[in-house]
């Protein structure tokens, strides 16, 4: 019996909007930067202040389908291991949440758990969320983190700095010549 939360039903949303925003942060974070280039937080702004409702919303969208790419790419390297993708990814990104109280206010953090569980089950993130209504201002900044510690902790696992961007890129590219 397929769920209604099936990735097969959700939009892709704006992946590569969602794809620039965390490859700045993470470029930012490994420059040894706290905060993110002035200049290029500018061009962000920008373009998120430009973003139509249904615009913001792709960006949404893109960003749970993200969670979703990276979930399954962890997924399937945990079970070439024997081990659960859950068990091994959810703590340390709830724990690392809840350290960064300034960006992530603690009552979003069973949120982002709940995206993370259900795209570490085969959910799609994006679906599973809309059934609790519209997002709110708080999660924004949490979901953001959520993605950037998901694709922060691949590629560490990998230990490729660019190798969780270089992974949505490429399939992107796929995509786009199939």
């Amino acid at each position: 019996m397929s769920s209604p939360c099936d990735p097969q039903y959700a939009p892709a949303g704006d992946v590569g909007a969602a794809l620039m925003a965390i490859d700045s942060r993470l470029k930012s974070v490994h420059a040894g930067k706290a905060e993110t280039d002035p200049e290029q937080q500018k061009l962000i702004d920008q373009y998120i202040a430009s973003l139509s409702p249904e615009g913001a919303n792709d960006v949404l969208d893109g960003a749970c389908t993200l969670v979703f790419i990276f979930m399954e790419w962890l997924r399937m390297t945990h079970q070439d291991h024997d081990k659960d993708v859950i068990e091994y990814v959810l703590p340390p990104l709830v724990a690392t949440l809840r350290r960064m109280p300034k960006s992530v206010r603690p009552e979003t953090i069973p949120t982002m758990a709940g995206l993370v569980v259900a795209a570490g089950t085969g959910l799609s993130p994006s679906l599973w969320r809309k059934q609790y209504g519209d997002w709110s201002e708080g999660e924004m900044n949490a979901l953001e983190a959520t993605v950037f510690l998901l694709a922060e902790h691949i590629n560490r696992v990998t230990d490729d700095p660019d190798f969780a961007t270089r992974m949505v890129t490429e399939a992107l590219s796929s995509a786009d010549e199939d």
